[in-house]
């Protein structure tokens, strides 16, 4: 009797410290079986966990910052990409003019021209190896992703990037891009025309690699970075967008009204851009109609952003009827007038309009909005159009349940670490490999070479941090201001810090909370 009772109690302290993990897997599982019981009980998708919904909505506006709308009387905008959003045809017709600009002008062998455009490869807020020649995703933190390191279209193994970066995958500060995503030695590819840059320069690099011929990163860069700057300077992208409108501009429509639901409330707008006036005309006239300019009470092009936010030596020039410089003074902005050039320090001193009730529109994050968070105090809006993408991905089941179980794994893994004997240790390295194919199809779901826009593996990426820095809210398409009043309180959730307890279901859970009122203000559009 004594005997059996030493025996029940040594299985006893044995099997202890599983039965929490034992416990915590059950439930797991218990929730795994709702996705199936779903189908034959109507309530059990009541049961699962916000981290199982697929309500996310792409013409949602999330918000970084808290912002009252009734207290913005002033809106301005970017027109490229915020304004109009262009087809991903335009993509492929930057990257061919390059390339051949490549082969004829600065003499780069023929055999690049073989390269199509592959529109697939690149995703936005990369960082490229000038001195390397790498190209690669890093997170909040400067550390690269693993997995996500590419010398020409070919991924370049953990261990050689370990071996390039000197035991470590952190990208020290000194050499990551600056303030405006242009380091010495690292530059972040921030907007959405650098897209056919970062595959040029991929199917360049590629090139020189498979062919064995010997050549210097640096030069190529430069080389690239030139070809792609003559697509714009000559002219190229605005005379195809103008030959075919109806090609590359996307949802015209939607932009009028939003355009004319702000000024049937009162709303005062601007527009600041890079681009010339003959090819915004073309544009908003096919967008709004010819009397677009009616909507606006200041209007500037060619503004050379972002250094119209940051130098005050360029004055303001207003261009006539024909689009020609005239030589006054600019004393006041009028509105149905052009101007061109200028700076930010007279737009404050001619117009009054300064801090929180201006609400500024950009796809850049640096040339459009940082400045002017930062240093001004309006409050900025993102346009991300791969939200769209971004939110699909996200809403899909098989998502919802690799991310369920990547962070039921990670937390079941933070409690055996505990365990010292050899089973424990067994379980928890076939957990690790696990988990790591987890983070590898969760990734390649969004980009099979660099991921999601927003994330690394459980990291926000540089992107994202920037992203969260310098906009109060973002969003897909500027249409998504159509779903809200104008009196709306955008609200950012609260999330817990790490050393706080989570509060409420959706910080217990994984994923996201249903898209909040979207439904009941349906009737605002």
């Amino acid at each position: 009797h004594l005997g059996s009772m030493h025996y029940a109690t040594s299985v006893t302290c044995v099997l202890l410290p599983y039965l929490s993990l034992l416990i915590d897997a059950c439930l797991i599982w218990f929730v795994f079986d709702l996705f199936d019981l779903s189908k034959c009980f109507p309530s059990a998708p009541d049961l699962i966990p916000p981290g199982a919904c697929n309500l996310l909505n792409s013409s949602t506006i999330y918000a970084n910052n808290e912002v009252d709308l009734s207290e913005v009387d002033i809106y301005g905008f970017d027109y490229d990409y915020t304004l109009a959003l262009y087809s991903n045809a335009l993509n492929a017709l930057i990257y061919n003019t390059a390339r051949n600009f490549l082969i004829e002008h600065f003499k780069y062998p023929e055999g690049i021209r073989k390269y199509d455009y592959l529109p697939n490869f690149a995703v936005r807020g990369l960082h490229y190896d000038i001195q390397k020649g790498l190209l690669m995703k890093i997170d909040a933190f400067h550390y690269i992703q693993p997995g996500t390191v590419y010398r020409g279209l070919s991924p370049v193994p953990d261990e050689h990037v370990l071996e390039l970066f000197g035991g470590t995958y952190h990208i020290p500060l000194q050499q990551d891009s600056g303030f405006y995503g242009k380091g010495p030695k690292v530059k972040q590819f921030m907007d959405i025309f650098s897209i056919p840059e970062m595959t040029l320069l991929a199917v360049a690099n590629d090139f020189f690699i498979t062919n064995d011929i010997e050549y210097d990163p640096v030069h190529l860069f430069k080389d690239v970075s030139e070809a792609i700057g003559m697509v714009h300077l000559k002219g190229y992208m605005y005379k195809w967008i103008m030959q075919d409108l109806d090609k590359f501009i996307l949802r015209g429509e939607e932009t009028e009204a939003v355009l004319h639901r702000l000024v049937s409330h009162g709303k005062k707008l601007f527009l600041i851009t890079n681009s010339p006036f003959s090819f915004v005309d073309k544009g908003m006239t096919h967008m709004v109609g010819k009397d677009w300019r009616d909507f606006f009470d200041v209007v500037i092009v060619q503004a050379d952003k972002p250094h119209f936010f940051t130098d005050c030596i360029k004055p303001f020039r207003r261009l006539d009827g024909n689009g020609d410089l005239r030589w006054e003074k600019i004393k006041s902005l009028d509105k149905g007038q052009i101007y061109k050039q200028g700076n930010l320090f007279d737009f404050l001193r001619l117009t009054g309009w300064r801090g929180s009730k201006v609400l500024y529109f950009g796809d850049h994050l640096y040339s459009d909005l940082a400045d002017l968070m930062l240093r001004h105090g309006w409050r900025t809006a993102a346009i991300v159009p791969e939200l769209e993408q971004e939110t699909r991905v996200v809403s899909t089941s098989r998502y919802s349940l690799n991310l369920t179980w990547l962070q039921a794994l990670t937390g079941l893994m933070e409690r055996l670490q505990t365990y010292r004997d050899p089973e424990s240790k067994q379980i928890l390295q076939e957990w690790q490999k696990e988990r790591e194919e987890l983070r590898v199809m969760t990734k390649n779901m969004f980009n099979p070479q660099f991921g999601s826009i927003f994330r690394t593996c459980h990291n926000p990426t540089y992107f994202s941090r920037r992203l969260c820095r310098f906009s109060d809210v973002y969003m897909a398409s500027l249409s998504c201001l159509l779903n809200y009043d104008l009196s709306y309180i955008f609200y950012p959730r609260r999330t817990p810090l790490q050393h706080e307890a989570p509060l409420w279901m959706d910080q217990l859970c994984t994923g996201c909370m249903k898209t909040p009122f979207l439904e009941e203000m349906s009737h605002i559009r």
